[in-house]
């Protein structure tokens, strides 16, 4: 395996922090997928942020390994751990009610995601089912949870991050539920700003590739799919087209979530933040 592609840890150092008003304690950010990757650096930037971090994911282990890294960096804000299952409706409502009971819902960050790689004609459609059950389905009835949560705060806003990709403007071959999963997630970014009226805010992140287990452990089978091997997957696949030849880490990524959600991200409202180093807006 590469070490380019090794997942790197968050240290205290890589949190950006903003002076806002609304990062405090009494406060919550619910986080999907909090269990490792782009989830974990999310809650421990929150958490780094003053915020009190709901960590949501069905690895319950991931998530003590979160709470255990907030601890070691002895960030300002807490972490709690609810484990629960985004494919099941009874784990949602669960998770937002337990979210509620430590403070005042004010940011939800869909990140939650899994990938698998096949063709059209090969891609199992309970796969796809699940796919989209986690990253299109959950952020949207998440999203209609926390919305009565989001009025209810003192100055009755609140915002919505979901986790796009390169994935959601152009797409590549044999990730067909990947790529209509993250085209759908700007359409509900788009549609809770439609209706929220600047008072509920959404917005999305759109990144190439990430030092995450979820782009390691699909390393293999793209190099398999292509028949090439996992240097030129990376190299030609990954960092191809981008012009900047480095993958963002997920700490880069959490630190735009909390600029998205602060005042600082006022005016950013159903749009998109597009961090991908050129990869999708320059060519040869």
């Amino acid at each position: 395996m590469s070490r380019e592609v090794t997942p790197p840890t968050v240290t205290r150092e890589d949190i950006h922090t903003i002076d806002d008003d609304a990062f405090t304690g009494r406060n919550v950010c619910l986080v999907t997928g909090a269990g490792s990757g782009i989830g974990r650096a999310t809650a421990l930037a929150a958490a780094g942020n003053g915020l009190t971090v709901a960590a949501t994911d069905v690895d319950e282990e991931g998530l003590d390994g979160t709470i255990e890294r907030r601890s070691e960096l002895d960030l300002d804000g807490s972490i709690e751990s609810i484990p629960g299952d985004l494919t099941d409706d009874d784990d949602i409502e669960r998770v937002v009610d337990e979210a509620a009971d430590l403070g005042a819902i004010k940011y939800l960050a869909n990140i939650a995601g899994m990938q698998h790689i096949d063709s059209i004609e090969e891609f199992p459609m309970e796969t796809y089912d699940r796919m989209h059950d986690i990253m299109l389905r959950a952020p949207l009835y998440l999203s209609k949870r926390c919305i009565p949560h989001f009025r209810e705060t003192d100055d009755g806003r609140g915002c919505v991050g979901n986790m796009g990709s390169v994935h959601g403007h152009y797409v590549t071959s044999d990730k067909v539920a990947y790529n209509v999963s993250k085209f759908g997630l700007r359409g509900l970014t788009q549609s809770i700003a439609a209706e929220g009226d600047g008072e509920i805010r959404a917005f999305s992140v759109s990144t190439g590739y990430v030092k995450t287990p979820l782009v390691t452990n699909q390393l293999e089978d793209t190099a398999e799919q292509r028949g090439i091997s996992v240097d030129e997957v990376i190299q030609d696949v990954m960092l191809g087209q981008s012009r900047v030849k480095e993958m963002m880490e997920p700490i880069d990524v959490a630190n735009l979530f909390l600029i998205g959600f602060s005042d600082l991200g006022r005016h950013l409202d159903g749009g998109d933040l597009l961090f991908d180093g050129g990869m999708t807006l320059t060519y040869d």
